[in-house]
């Protein structure tokens, strides 16, 4: 069997973002923070010595006996402290350290917070709930950078950003300890509000479960939102002290099919599953100077004529290397996958295709007109990687996968097309988009790129391919939402400011629209017609219109082949995409 924590990370790795998290007052025992109850019984040991008696052995019970009512956390803090200065300060004693606590390693963060706050840095966690009143899990995450959206009550729930938006949401179930709507007492926690309870409901109903240091024993409402959810998306991880439940959290995990994980303690835990993650996305990287050394050779190569023939076989080399890798052997096309394995097969791909990209971009940044067949020959063959084995058809061939294996020319066309307009090379952009050819995707008749391109990575069942991709399911665009982020670190060298390498793109996708729009009368949905739709007059759509105002028939497009140079064929282009803009959710 393998250990439940392996599978674990595997399944976050491969689909990051799946899993929430559930914490419970064990994760922050270890930095000896109270819980509300402990912080309750204090406050009524104190309260005793002031009135000059003793209230052990059962403080609850001399309250009651005293004062003619049962105790209630809020309910103390108002009757010890008038004002909420007062209460405040009352409660740093318990939840904020001192500065020889500090030293100490008490009341701060523990290595099971750093740890989660390292996953949710990276993206594989988006959610976690906690019982917890302390500010422990918020003080981790500002340590790197992310503040997240803090859920802590009920009106703090109304109106909240969806959790896919947010790179963190933090919701408190039993409120903070700085606010008098925390729940503490048996009644209180009986039930929820039912805004909580809808936000928790979608929780528990959409994500994967990790649970570590919670024993249900005293959290009936968060029980009943177990029962509740019927349905089990994804696996519940239930990590435990030695691997035992107490009765009623052994009878949840079953109710659930959880895997238990035996653990020591949260800190143990927390760090080996954030260990495991980054050792499984160092595997899916190539070296980090494969790229760096791609780049460095091609500039040595375009710095001189003599290299033409280096400068070709350099490419033609590494697009080797990827149909080799991408092949069906290692990446079958057969069967049946989930989300999660297209996702990680994206990224798989993505990586490959590091150091040809590197190539393309740099060679369409500083390259000259005799390089343009090298340019054109890779995307050639990278779009059109062969025919399967012919086992392979009589198998249930699957065409998510099938039509993913030319991933990595779209990858290299986006990266030589926005070096392109980058540096002003307007021919060569011409030449990448109107020359290659492509078979249909069952290996048909030929068409151009351009023509395949806009059905390359349509899905029957799923559509867009890329909205399988943690945080694009709801995007109208997610393939050129997908492209714009996967090409940004491998283009920063390009395009070091942020904006103007958005809007660089855009203007790639923006003319890559109207050449099809002239080419094959179809317009290419990209985010630039987005960006148009929602402030036309800064859009990039409109700063190429008035480039052609502006310079006529010497305008650099024209200059570069597009519209043979003829403006009545961009006019007729120009109205294609501004027809296809109106029908955007479509896309």
């Amino acid at each position: 069997m393998i250990d439940p924590l392996i599978s674990l990370a595997f399944s976050m790795h491969a689909r990051p973002g799946t899993y929430a998290v559930l914490l419970g007052s064990g994760v922050s025992r270890s930095a000896s923070i109270p819980t509300g109850w402990e912080v309750m019984l204090g406050l009524i040991e104190k309260l005793a010595q002031v009135e000059g008696e003793k209230c052990e052995p059962d403080p609850e019970a001399w309250f009651m006996t005293k004062y003619g009512c049962k105790p209630t956390y809020s309910g103390l803090l108002e009757m010890v402290a008038k004002s909420p200065a007062e209460r405040s300060s009352l409660l740093q004693q318990y939840f904020e350290p001192t500065d020889s606590e500090r030293e100490s390693g008490l009341k701060v963060p523990t290595k099971a917070h750093h740890a989660l706050a390292r996953l949710v840095k990276s993206s594989h966690v988006k959610v976690i709930l906690t019982t917890n009143f302390d500010c422990l899990m918020e003080q981790a995450l500002n340590a790197v950078g992310i503040t997240p959206t803090v859920i802590d009550n009920p009106d703090a729930a109304d109106g909240a950003m969806p959790m896919i938006h947010n790179p963190c949401t933090l919701v408190k179930l039993h409120g903070d300890y700085r606010d008098l709507r925390t729940k503490n007492t048996p009644s209180e926690l009986e039930e929820y509000d039912h805004r909580i309870n809808s936000l928790l409901d979608r929780v528990l109903d959409e994500f994967g479960l990790i649970i570590c240091g919670w024993s249900s024993e005293s959290d009936p409402a968060l029980r009943k939102a177990f029962i509740r959810c019927k349905n089990r998306r994804f696996t519940t991880y239930w990590a435990a002290h030695n691997g035992h439940l107490k009765l009623d959290a052994e009878e949840l995990a079953k109710s659930r099919a959880a895997e238990k994980i035996s653990i020591k303690g949260a800190d143990d835990f927390f760090q080996e599953l954030a260990e495991k993650i980054e050792a499984l996305a160092r595997i899916d990287q190539p070296h980090p100077l494969s790229a760096k050394i791609a780049m460095a050779q091609a500039k040595k190569y375009l710095s001189e004529p003599k290299y033409r023939i280096q400068l070709h076989d350099l490419l033609k080399q590494e697009v080797e290397k990827i149909l080799d890798e991408i092949g069906v052997a290692r990446y079958p096309v057969d069967g049946i996958f989930k989300n999660e394995d297209v996702v990680s097969r994206i990224k798989a791909f993505g990586a490959i295709s590091e150091a040809a990209v590197a190539i393309m971009a740099t060679g369409c940044n500083w390259g000259g007109e005799e390089h343009v067949p090298s340019w054109i020959s890779a995307i050639n063959r990278l779009a059109n990687p062969g025919p399967l084995p012919t086992a392979m058809w009589s198998q249930q061939r699957n065409q998510t996968m099938q039509r993913l294996r030319a991933y990595p020319a779209v990858l290299m066309l986006y990266a030589g097309g926005i070096t392109a307009v980058a540096s002003g090379h307007y021919d060569t952009l011409f030449k990448l988009l109107s020359k290659p050819k492509t078979r249909s995707i069952d290996y048909g008749h030929s068409e151009c790129l351009l023509d395949w391109l806009i059905r390359a990575f349509q899905d029957v069942d799923r559509g867009d391919i890329f909205k399988v991709i943690p945080n694009l399911e709801e995007a109208p665009l997610a393939r050129s939402v997908w492209l714009r982020h996967a090409l940004r670190e491998p283009l920063r060298e390009f395009l070091p400011d942020d904006e103007t390498y958005i809007r660089t793109f855009d203007r790639y996708e923006a003319v890559q629209s109207l050449c099809a729009a002239d080419i094959i009368d179809l317009a290419i949905p990209g985010e630039f017609i987005y960006r148009y739709r929602r402030c036309p007059d800064e859009s990039v759509l409109t700063e190429i219109v008035n480039e052609q105002q502006s310079e006529g028939t010497g305008w650099r497009l024209f200059k570069g082949g597009f519209f043979q140079g003829k403006p009545e064929r961009w006019s007729k282009a120009l109205t294609c995409v501004l027809e296809k803009q109106k029908h955007f959710v479509r896309w």
